[in-house]
């Protein structure tokens, strides 16, 4: 029966050790969700028995190790997260297997780096490019690739905000300064005419 299962979610659920080997024998399953648990150690080879599998969602555990290479090669994968973790090593994959994905996140994995000859730091991956040695060359950057398209929005959110804001308040100042000249003409009035008065009774 759980031959034929194509959805297995088990995220937060306080899980924790290794993640079983046994899942490969989950042939069917397409979406696997095991985030926010605390697994630990490696990504299972298992998975690459698993030929349909469409989302992987392994993030916010503590798996170490580095990335296997069989993930580059499941054909029908479109969400890949393995943010949170404490991966380690090279990102194994290419420019076209991530241009291939709708949805890929490595970020908070402070030893995880990437091959600048292989990818492009404008992909914002959210960890630092490798050095000669394999190693992360600096602390990852704060915010991953979702933060720094949000933060994209918010300044261009700002920009409309601001003309927005600027001319709503040109709006307010406009009636403002009407109502405030009115009220000195008014003021003016009133007074030339109480001037008015008491020079006629001064005359008399």
């Amino acid at each position: 029966m759980l031959d034929s299962l194509e959805s297995l979610n088990l995220s937060s659920n306080l899980l924790t050790g290794e993640i079983p080997s046994s899942i490969g024998d989950l042939i069917s399953l397409k979406n696997i969700s095991l985030a926010s648990n605390s697994f630990s150690g490696s990504i299972p080879d298992s998975f690459s028995a698993v030929p349909g599998l469409v989302h992987l969602d392994l993030s916010s555990n503590q798996l170490n190790g580095s990335i296997p290479k069989f993930i580059s090669q499941m054909k029908n994968i479109k969400y890949l997260n393995l943010a949170n973790n404490n991966l380690r090593g090279v990102v194994p994959f290419n420019l076209s297997f991530i241009k291939g994905l709708e949805v890929f996140k490595i970020g908070g994995n402070s030893n995880l780096c990437y091959n600048r000859s292989v990818l492009s730091s404008k992909l914002k991956l959210g960890i630092s490019h490798c050095d000669k040695y394999g190693m992360p060359v600096s602390p990852p950057p704060a915010k991953d690739s979702s933060a720094d398209d949000s933060s994209d929005d918010d300044y261009d959110d700002s920009d409309d905000d601001g003309g927005g804001s600027k001319h709503k308040k040109d709006q307010h100042h406009g009636p403002n300064k009407f109502v405030l000249g009115v009220a000195i003409a008014l003021s003016s009035i009133v007074f030339l005419i109480v001037f008015l008065i008491v020079c006629s009774k001064c005359c008399r």
